[in-house]
């Protein structure tokens, strides 16, 4: 069992109104993922422990939580993450050739990170925006009604 991780007194304030709007801890937990994965990058076993033992629960319960829900990085990500909807919207209007376009010009494949530490890949069930298919969520902002042509304009002014 790793040491938990610890945070400067600002952030565990933060935590405390967090903790203070849920009568019960547990229902706290997707708001403290969120800073402990802005404090540290990502949710790395530190975290876990520590979200463990504020949230009075298992390591396995912030686990299941964490695995489930793709905004939670469970590995450290690049500074942009492109997340391609890989569901059948999407697909049937050409997921595949924009995820294959992302791969292919930021030499790297679906669940790797350039080496320079920018971008990292993804491929994500539905974030809800079937009506403008196809598209990719960079970070928290979407791109939607994606060509090949809109994939390098994004891309050329995140460099």
């Amino acid at each position: 069992m790793p040491a938990p991780a610890h945070f400067s007194a600002e952030v565990e304030a933060e935590i405390d109104r967090h903790l203070a709007k849920y009568p019960i801890k547990r229902s706290a937990i997707l708001p403290l993922m969120f800073i402990v994965q802005r404090e540290r990058g990502y949710l790395d076993a530190p975290g876990v422990q520590y979200l463990a033992n504020r949230l009075q629960l298992r390591v396995t319960d912030i686990w299941e939580v964490a695995t489930f829900y793709s905004m939670i990085h469970t590995k450290a990500i690049g500074r942009y993450h492109i997340q391609v909807c890989k569901t059948l919207s999407c697909k049937l209007l050409g997921a595949d050739k924009i995820t294959a376009h992302c791969s292919q010009k930021l030499g790297i494949k679906v669940g790797e990170t350039t080496a320079d530490g920018k971008f990292s890949l993804s491929e994500v069930e539905c974030p809800g925006s079937c009506g403008t298919a196809p598209m990719f969520q960079i970070n928290f902002d979407y791109h939607e009604n994606l060509t090949t042509e809109k994939v390098d304009q994004i891309l050329e002014s995140l460099t």
